[in-house]
C-alpha cells in the first residue's frame, strides 16, 4: 500500500487522504486526533498506527476487521 500511495498522483492522493485520515482517527481512538501532516507522510502515520494499535491493542477492532480495512483502503487506492 505505501509504494501505491507514493506512485498516485497528486490529486487521487489528495482525493483519498480523508478516508486515510477517518482510518488513522479510528486507530488513534482514545489518543486523540492524528496531526494532519500532509500527504507526504500520511503512509508513515498509518504504519506507525496500525503497529501500535495491534501491540497495545488501542482498538476494539479485532485483527481480521483491520486487516478488512486496509485491504479496502488499498482498493481505494486503485
Amino acid at each position: 500500500m505505501v509504494r501505491r500511495w507514493r506512485e498516485l498522483p497528486l490529486d487521487h492522493a489528495l482525493s483519498c487522504a480523508p478516508t486515510v485520515r477517518a482510518l488513522l482517527d479510528d486507530l488513534a481512538g482514545a489518543q486523540g486526533p492524528v496531526p494532519d501532516l500532509g500527504p507526504a507522510v500520511l503512509m508513515d502515520q498509518l504504519t506507525v498506527l496500525v503497529h501500535d494499535a495491534c501491540a497495545a491493542d488501542w482498538t476494539a477492532a479485532t485483527p481480521e476487521a483491520l486487516a478488512t480495512r486496509l485491504a479496502d483502503l488499498r482498493r481505494a487506492l486503485t
